[in-house]
């Protein structure tokens, strides 16, 4: 395989040895357009110069404060092929968040998306001596030029390319393995973001190692909708670097079906919550059909989970139950196939637990998601399942090069080229996470099986301990308890320091509607079917068969129906769609408590 220094490297790599194959597709209104390598080179080279010539210098940081579209990607290759290092911003983040990252990493130029998130920097402009000009995506610029207009920087930059045009490839490839390429503000779930150091090196092992895989070809299309201001979308534009196989990209996350349908891609990454909603979306669907429709996808389904079972235990399908399969394929299954475009070999899952009963949903259904592993801190891809080899509920076996091992109190320990620098200006919390013999401490509680595969079963400052004493992985429980019913979104399982555990729930507001209306109720106000009857029971039968298969002190002894749902926008949910725990506990505190006041371990509210 071809050795590289940088990304930079990587990049004018491809250019070169790709330049009439498509890069990229993306949406431009109602159609889906295409660029060659050569295009996103001619594109890069003019923004690159374009930052060079208003004064950014090497390892200097530029932020991107956009979601997930062509131009994020041509805005980071710009900039570190201009020599900067870029510092990520989520579209969500707060204003007084945004001046926190963009002082602390004395950030220079910032891209932002349009109007709204320029206005957003402007208004912290004054807590951030260090920025100098903004470049605005979609808009004109303003403020007296301190903001300029996408175009007017690649105007500036084609006019320095052609004053100086041995500096592009010069400054590109003078760039060093261990230059600082990405600081990315861990969003968290409590706290100041801490931005992590990822350097060239990071980046360089992590689109060598994909590839090492063989996972996926160069005549590959992927479907790329992930925040790229995550390390989770962040590794994927690295492997495309590395590889050379197409992505169709598009942020847009209720359009992720009309963008599967387009593109017909053959891989895509996604988070469990993406998963958690088709499946809901598939059965409610089914449940909702009613009759023989309904008889004929549980029949469908109960074949494919017979069928699951032998091919996870490295059996062939044969006979009747490969007749049945196959008409259970063309009957149901085929139908979830072309809604992913008809081309997908499989699914990877990161940034959070998949539930089993998810994963083998699809896997029913001839659909495999490949579980993955990493951090921030990891550079994101550290494990991962095979196609060849796989274990549902494992998050598979480590990437070439990355080494684990398990400390006493069964915290995962990684080691290996996709570790971070350490924490920017913190290093007392970079030496807390990186010991002296550079492993990384994870803060996940997991353990390694027969074979190689590491199953993780918590987070080590998630446990709950129950007053008890006892023990209880509450995203483990979240996970099931939400493949059990179709009308659920959010699960938060709450309990530490107190004697039994507790959930507060949240309803997923189409499938709730939909629900409903196929039961003979006709209110539709999400707020008012949260305190519905129906939908009380509905929820407490599945917290009854849950409960069937837990150990007593694990048992959710009561639960609550919050009347609206968790999300980015009011802070309970990460921009990768994890749960605020602190966030969500102390806004319903007073539910909470209500649980345990007096408490018997009857059902209800």
């Amino acid at each position: 395989m071809t050795e590289f220094r940088s990304v930079p490297e990587m990049f004018l790599h491809r250019v070169s040895e790709s330049a009439t194959r498509e890069a990229f597709r993306y949406p431009k209104g109602s159609e889906w357009v295409s660029m060659t390598w050569k295009e996103v080179g001619d594109g890069v080279r003019k923004l690159a110069s374009g930052l060079r010539a208003l004064g950014v210098e090497d390892e200097q940081r530029v932020a991107i404060v956009c979601t997930t579209r062509v131009e994020w990607v041509l805005a980071d290759m710009a900039i570190l092929c201009a020599g900067a290092a870029t510092t990520t911003v989520y579209t969500a983040t707060p204003e007084d968040d945004c001046a926190y990252i963009l002082n602390d990493s004395r950030t220079v130029v910032a891209f932002v998306e349009d109007k709204k998130q320029l206005d957003k920097l402007a208004k912290v402009r004054a807590q951030v001596p260090t920025l100098k000009r903004a470049v605005v995506i979609d808009g004109d610029g303003g403020y007296d030029g301190w903001a300029i207009s996408w175009a007017k920087l690649m105007e500036e930059g084609a006019a320095y390319d052609k004053e100086h045009p041995d500096a592009y490839e010069r400054v590109a490839r003078a760039v060093k393995a261990d230059s600082l390429a990405t600081l990315i503000y861990t969003s968290g779930t409590t706290g100041r973001p801490k931005g992590v150091e990822l350097t060239q090196t990071n980046w360089v092992y992590e689109g060598k190692a994909i590839a090492e895989l063989g996972l996926i070809q160069p005549d590959h299309v992927q479907y790329l909708w992930l925040p790229l201001a995550h390390s989770f979308g962040k590794v994927l534009e690295c492997a495309q670097l590395y590889i050379g196989f197409a992505s169709g990209i598009d942020g847009r996350v209720d359009k992720i079906l009309d963008g599967l349908a387009a593109v017909k891609p053959h891989f895509v990454a996604a988070v469990p919550r993406i998963f958690e909603k088709v499946h809901a979306k598939v059965v409610g669907g089914a449940k909702d059909a009613g009759g023989l429709k309904w008889t004929i996808f549980q029949w469908a389904l109960g074949v494919g989970r017979e069928a699951s079972k032998e091919i996870q235990a490295g059996r062939a399908l044969t006979g009747f139950l490969e007749f049945k399969y196959d008409i259970a394929t063309r009957l149901v299954f085929s139908k979830l196939h072309a809604r992913f475009g008809g081309n997908l070999k499989y699914f990877v899952s990161g940034s959070a637990p998949l539930s089993r009963e998810v994963a083998e949903f699809f896997h029913a259904a001839g659909i495999l998601i490949l579980e993955g592993y990493g951090l921030t801190e990891s550079s994101a891809a550290t494990f991962v399942n095979r196609p060849e080899k796989y274990r549902i509920g494992t998050v598979g076996l480590p990437m070439p090069g990355t080494e684990v091992k398990i400390a006493e109190d069964g915290e995962i320990l990684l080691k290996g080229p996709g570790i971070m620098r350490g924490y920017h200006n913190l290093p007392e919390q970079t030496a807390e996470a990186l010991d002296a013999d550079a492993w990384l401490h994870t803060g996940d509680i997991g353990q390694v099986e027969d074979g190689g595969f590491l199953r993780i079963t918590d987070r080590k400052k998630e446990l709950i301990k129950t007053s008890g004493g006892k023990y209880v992985a509450p995203t483990s429980l979240e996970g099931r308890l939400k493949a059990l019913s179709p009308i659920l979104s959010q699960v938060l399982v709450h309990g530490n320091n107190r004697n039994f555990c507790t959930a507060l729930v949240t309803l997923d507001a189409d499938a709730t509607k939909s629900w409903a209306a196929a039961q003979g109720i006709t209110e539709t106000d999400p707020a008012k079917l949260a305190k519905h009857d129906a939908v009380r029971a509905h929820v407490q039968s599945a917290v009854d068969q849950l409960n069937a298969t837990l150990a007593k002190f694990e048992t959710l002894k009561k639960f609550a129906i919050l009347e609206g749902d968790f999300s980015v926008d009011s802070g309970e949910l990460t921009p990768s769609l994890k749960m605020k725990r602190k966030v969500i506990e102390a806004r319903n505190k007073d539910v909470l408590d209500a649980f345990y006041a007096g408490a018997d371990g009857a059902k209800g509210d």
